[in-house]
């Protein structure tokens, strides 16, 4: 089973890549741009074919690894 994992950064946090790309962008004509975040996104592939215990494990994987829980946040698709 796929558990697929967005990790990006909390409201607040400053973001200097976003940054970066957001005025990129407005200097290649994509004015409209007004803020850019980036984040991270996994796509995980799991032994398990029970929902709940994939959910669980990404979770876990998350909470241990993926994200730094003081500046990020992760969704579990």
């Amino acid at each position: 089973m796929k558990v697929k994992v967005i990790v990006t950064l909390k409201n607040g946090v400053l973001d200097p890549q976003g940054k970066a790309i957001q005025q990129t962008l407005n200097g290649m004509s994509f004015s409209e741009v007004k803020e850019v975040r980036q984040g991270k996104y996994f796509d995980i592939e799991v032994s398990t074919t029970d929902e709940k215990k994939a959910r669980t494990k990404a979770e876990e994987m998350c909470k241990k690894l993926l994200a730094n829980l003081v500046i990020e946040d992760y969704k579990i698709l």
